[in-house]
């Protein structure tokens, strides 16, 4: 019978020790209630390109007119309400949220805020911020001697 030796990794159950808390802290609060309101969870795919960073949210039966995106300092806001469900009818399943939501997201990355553009197409809000010249990746060209 062949016995192995395994190293010790200390690194390695800290890190499944803060999954665990992320998770139990995850489930335990509620981060829907802000300011006395009620919203729901915005969530989003949030990527980055040479020269933009592009944020999507999937808003299905809401209108544009209806959804409000702000840009201050580095942090943007989405903010609007999602329909309501019928209200006449029994529901078997009721799984889709609705009402108010809100989502800030701190961009930490430079970008030109007067370029900023929302579009709206088939239930997708994208939204792409252009990054400043100076946050854009250089690639520098190795001399030799």
């Amino acid at each position: 019978m062949a016995r192995h030796l395994v190293r010790w990794d200390p690194l390695n159950d800290f890190s499944a020790l803060s999954r665990e808390m992320d998770r139990l802290f995850g489930r335990s609060f509620d981060w829907r209630f802000a300011r006395d309101e009620r919203y729901v969870p915005l969530p989003i795919d949030a990527y980055t390109t040479e020269d933009e960073l592009v944020i999507t949210a999937a808003l299905p039966g809401v209108s544009p007119d209806d959804v409000e995106v702000t840009f201050e300092g580095d942090v943007l806001t989405i903010k609007g309400d999602l329909p309501s469900p019928l209200g006449n009818v029994d529901y078997l399943a009721q799984e889709r949220p609705y009402g108010s939501f809100l989502r800030t997201i701190n961009v930490g990355i430079p970008v030109q805020a007067d370029k900023i553009e929302a579009t709206f197409d088939r239930g997708l809000l994208n939204i792409t911020l252009p990054k400043v010249e100076e946050a854009k990746p250089k690639t520098i060209a190795v001399k030799v001697k």
